[in-house]
């Protein structure tokens, strides 16, 4: 019997990113103490990176300004990296103080997105990164996040020989692992594969990874054409979650529970427990109200195990 996946990796690992950029969009604040055990619930479902919050200034994200709280609440299990977002050199010194276990740095391939998201022009963002690396050394592993990839709610497409030129300047950095977002959520499956294919050719020996929106229901069908460009590391949030508050038109992110479900019904390992997940869900939809009353009963009828 044929089988059409068999040409695609045979294991992914998954970075729940939903506690930095699935909750940051949510309006009324989560209290701490809630939002460390629903990231207890998360460490138990076999996640390889948790992405736990983000160093960013409360005025930016007043949802985020309890970092180094939760941080310090959270019960860390072996194995399992605990991730967060650091914006800045005064973000890094919290970010280091709370014990985090890997940094990521972000950047946009979009001049526009990375003024309305950062104050300031690309040049500059990348000036920081190479403080920021000479300040760590190889102290704590590193990876940035790269925005617009596929897409900028400002300048339309971003062309690949822009993000392969700043791909080219974070290689020079040091910089290793990268993840390509499509911030948006607009890209096209050919459109991922394109790139990714381009990004090839370009020599990078580099650890690539997805990060995708479900702004146009193209999610599942853009981790496909990653999975055929080689991709093997996806960013999911539990629930749907999330959006750039600094990319107007963004919905949420690609669900982690439809990325897992689908994943195993193609029979590639994701190391994630669809039973534990689907928990986790239930304890997001009573403690996040902008879920309320909705979520789990979809769940239930697509995700059954």
């Amino acid at each position: 019997m044929l089988n059409p996946y068999q040409d695609l990796p045979g294991t992914v690992s998954i970075v729940e990113v939903g506690p930095r950029d699935g909750w940051q969009n949510v309006a009324e604040f989560i209290p701490t103490r809630r939002k460390i055990d629903m990231i207890n619930a998360f460490s138990a479902c076999g996640f390889a990176e948790i992405e736990v919050t983000s160093f960013v200034s409360p005025r930016a994200i007043p949802q985020l300004r309890d970092a180094a709280e939760v941080f310090a609440g959270i019960d860390r299990v072996p194995g399992v990296v605990y991730s967060a977002l650091v914006p800045n050199e005064r973000g890094l010194k919290q970010a280091l103080a709370a014990g985090v276990d890997k940094l990521v740095f972000f950047i946009s391939a979009s001049e526009t997105h990375n003024r309305e998201n950062l104050g300031q022009g690309i040049a500059q963002t990348l000036a920081g990164i190479e403080r920021m690396m000479a300040s760590i050394g190889s102290v704590k592993p590193v990876r940035v996040a790269v925005s617009n990839v596929f897409g900028c709610p400002f300048e339309g497409k971003v062309p690949p020989e822009r993000v392969a030129e700043l791909l080219e300047k974070l290689v020079a950095l040091g910089i290793r692992e990268v993840t390509l977002c499509d911030t948006l959520g607009v890209a096209t499956p050919g459109q991922i594969f394109s790139v990714l294919s381009y990004l090839d050719t370009c020599g990078f020996e580099s650890d690539f990874g997805l990060h995708l929106h479900d702004s146009c229901g193209r999610a599942l069908a853009g981790v496909v054409a990653g999975l055929q460009g080689g991709i093997t590391r996806f960013d999911s949030s539990l629930g749907g979650l999330g959006g750039c508050p600094f990319a107007p038109g963004a919905a949420g992110n690609l669900a982690t529970e439809d990325l897992v479900f689908c994943l195993e019904e193609m029979g590639i390992k994701t190391g994630v427990s669809r039973d534990l997940i689907l928990q986790a869900a239930g304890m997001l939809e009573k403690n996040v109200d902008q879920l309320a009353g909705h979520m789990l009963s979809f769940l239930r009828g697509c995700h059954k195990p």
